[in-house]
């Protein structure tokens, strides 16, 4: 792939910003991150606003995390998504993600609540993974004092968010609790390996071809994956959802891809493995688009109008459109062998 396959309007943005997935440190990284979604929040369209975001904080049982309620103008009780911001579990906060959570907020119709969960490496592995799980027990239980519908839970999340959506999916699965959608935009699935593994890399052919000039790389999701979870860990569903045992019952997901996305290929193979396992998916790929689109809707018309095919692909999944593997055939593709 050239660069000059990705949105010029893209391609222009990145040519101005710093990439934050490889600066000298964490420190670094996060502030690279909050500037760069405070110039993408600041071109966003001002429809786009709630009409109330309000922060709180709740208590885990291992401690309290920030969260933030954002609800669209209006009466009456909406479906409640549970919003997991991307970073590589490293950088990234409910401040730098705000224009994810208002665009679904606004174009979905539905009360957002965004989780500030502890990072790594001062909190590394399972740690993320077991806020987000608290959060979305808590989200449950007040949802209608949130102004939601006790009936209609969505996971949400981008890149390592949607790592987060997926596997508490698969545990709320596991645990007979309702979930009614999910959306992972550009996912992070498999980290067995922690993207240093020759064999599974191979896999993935978005991992060999996706070079250096569309923003996120192999070598950045290495770096924040170190971060995060121990190498002899990096295989457990709770990190690496593909290599769950069993995938049957998960709730119905919409997954989004770009296609100039490192983490392109194993986004479509879980949409396939879901499909596979029975679970109803609406899945797309975005040919010109990079990592991190969904929040560059004021940079990129292009960008805009992907962003905004979220909230209709989960209003159909809602209505119960989607497909699995006995509507639409999938090449079967069975996970890469991990020592």
């Amino acid at each position: 792939m050239t660069e000059s396959t990705i949105d010029s309007d893209i391609a222009g943005w990145l040519a101005k910003t710093p990439n934050e997935d490889e600066p000298t440190d964490i420190a670094e990284a996060r502030s690279v991150s909050r500037s760069n979604h405070l110039l993408a929040l600041q071109r966003m369209n001002p429809a786009l606003i709630p009409a109330s975001e309000v922060d709180d904080e709740i208590d885990t049982g291992a401690g309290t995390i920030p969260i933030r309620v954002l609800r669209p103008a209006g009466d009456g009780p909406r479906p409640s998504v549970v919003y997991f911001h991307g970073g590589g579990w490293v950088v990234g906060d409910i401040d730098t993600h705000l224009g994810h959570a208002r665009r679904i907020c606004m174009q979905a119709d539905a009360v957002v609540v965004t989780v500030g969960y502890r990072r790594a490496p001062e909190d590394p592995f399972p740690v993320a993974y077991e806020d987000a799980l608290a959060a979305t027990e808590w989200v449950a239980a007040h949802s209608t004092e949130l102004g939601g519908r006790p009936d209609t839970l969505i996971l949400a999340g981008d890149s390592a968010g949607g790592q987060l959506a997926a596997s508490v999916a698969i545990a709320r699965r596991d645990a007979g609790q309702q979930v009614s959608a999910q959306l992972l935009l550009y996912p992070v699935i498999d980290v067995a390996g922690r993207y240093g593994d020759a064999e599974i890399n191979a896999f993935y052919m978005s991992r060999r071809t996706t070079g250096s000039s569309f923003g996120l790389t192999l070598q950045g999701m290495a770096n924040f994956a170190k971060h995060y979870v121990p190498d002899e860990e990096s295989a457990d569903w709770r990190v690496s959802p593909i290599r769950a045992k069993d995938l049957t019952g998960v709730a119905p997901a919409v997954i989004h891809t770009a296609t100039l996305d490192v983490l392109r290929t194993e986004g479509n193979f879980y949409a396939d493995a879901l499909r596979l396992a029975g679970v109803r998916v609406i899945s797309r790929e975005w040919p010109t688009l990079n990592h991190s689109y969904f929040g560059l809707g004021g940079v990129s018309a292009v960008a805009d109008s992907a962003a905004g095919q979220a909230a209709e692909d989960l209003r159909a999944l809602l209505a119960g459109g989607g497909t699995t593997a006995a509507d639409e055939p999938v090449q079967h593709r069975p996970v890469p062998r991990y020592r």
